[in-house]
């Protein structure tokens, strides 16, 4: 075995990575590259073995200069904004990366080892923007949940009392201030149970096939909406079935999707309203933090007039609706029932399109 196929056996475990690694010599050889590399880039390990990595770089010069400071053990880990060529990869502009290098100790013979690792800019700070969304959405089901406790107790006696204050009337015309006491406490407690719901209602696990979800929810929907919507089917029916709870999966797609039906009435009074249900299978999946081999990826599209801006960062938090009348509910719901799934969702929305965008992982 040569030197640089023990070393490339020895660091296997940097193929689990969701982010870019390269092992390189100080002059900028590489002599390592990762899956996560292969995939982002789309480029084969193999052709850029022995390779100089400066070449990828649009200006390369503090990157040599750091690869030099950290051979030289100056610095233990040096770290740097930089620009790869997306045309050396069938791309145009240049892909902004952030770059580590840190110094692995004395390899094999004479020759010092440096692990280069490139995190897209754009992917790092998308994350850190869904992990502190995911944060706040949690903490606010968690206010809302202890809100609706609070509420509930004291809902059971305002509505026992207006019963026995009716009974006591003698004038029955007052029975009308009674009646709307009691018919606003059932509507407030209505909206307590919906609350409460997802905490309440049992996890049952089974196999699922999600197309049968999707064309569940189709049925649904233009039963609802039969004139003027059209539903869209682009399924990858290679797709195999997991493990996770049916009913749960068919109310979260099924919120999504009617929230987007709903969205659409003017279109839908036009005859143009198209809404599209679209299953793929994505590799190498981040999702809460933990990297996926698989994840299932179902897209929820509509061609309506999308989100209100003023809502499109808060729209999975309880009781945030665009829509008058609406009880702000179905997406969170929506997004409680995929987070039992370790799944989550992302949104993208603008005039004329709006993608939700589930993913589920797979074994």
């Amino acid at each position: 075995m040569t030197e640089d196929t023990h070393l490339a056996a020895g660091l296997d475990a940097f193929d689990f990575l969701a982010t870019m690694v390269l092992v390189v010599e100080p002059d900028g050889r590489c002599l390592f590259a990762n899956a996560a590399f292969e995939e982002l880039l789309g480029l084969s390990r193999r052709s850029v073995l022995g390779e100089s990595v400066m070449g990828w770089f649009v200006e390369p010069g503090l990157f040599k200069e750091v690869l030099t400071a950290v051979a030289r053990n100056d610095f233990a880990t040096s770290r740097l904004q930089g620009h790869l060529r997306r045309h050396l990869h069938g791309s145009g502009e240049p892909l902004p990366v952030q770059v580590i290098v840190t110094r692995l100790g004395p390899g094999i013979g004479l020759a010092q080892r440096l692990l280069v690792e490139l995190v897209e800019v754009e992917q790092q700070t998308r994350q850190e923007r869904e992990e502190r969304a995911q944060d706040q959405v949690q903490a606010n089901k968690e206010l809302i949940r202890n809100l609706a406790h609070e509420i509930k107790n004291p809902l059971g006696g305002i509505r026992g009392s207006a019963q026995l204050l009716e009974m006591e009337l003698e004038n029955k015309s007052l029975t009308e201030y009674t009646q709307v006491i009691i018919h606003e406490a059932d509507r407030l407690q209505a909206l307590v149970d919906r609350l409460l719901a997802p905490h309440r209602r049992p996890h049952v696990v089974g196999d699922v096939n999600i197309h049968e979800v999707c064309e569940r929810v189709r049925s649904l929907i233009l039963a609802e909406f039969p004139k003027g919507l059209r539903v869209q089917r682009d399924y990858d029916t290679s797709l195999p079935d997991f493990r996770g709870d049916r009913e749960q999966l068919i109310q979260a797609v099924l919120n999504i999707a009617h929230n987007a039906a709903q969205a659409l009435c003017e279109r839908i009074a036009a005859g143009d309203a198209v809404l599209t249900l679209r299953t793929r299978v994505a590799r190498r999946v981040t999702i809460n933090r933990q990297l996926h081999r698989l994840a299932l990826v179902l897209h929820i599209e509509d061609n309506g007039p999308g989100i209100p801006p003023a809502i499109r960062d808060r729209v999975f938090y309880p009781l945030v609706s665009g829509r008058e009348g609406g009880s702000g509910l179905g997406l969170t719901l929506a997004h409680t029932f995929v987070q039992q799934h370790q799944g989550t969702i992302e949104c993208d929305s603008e005039p004329g399109r709006t993608v939700f965008r589930i993913l589920i992982p797979m074994p």
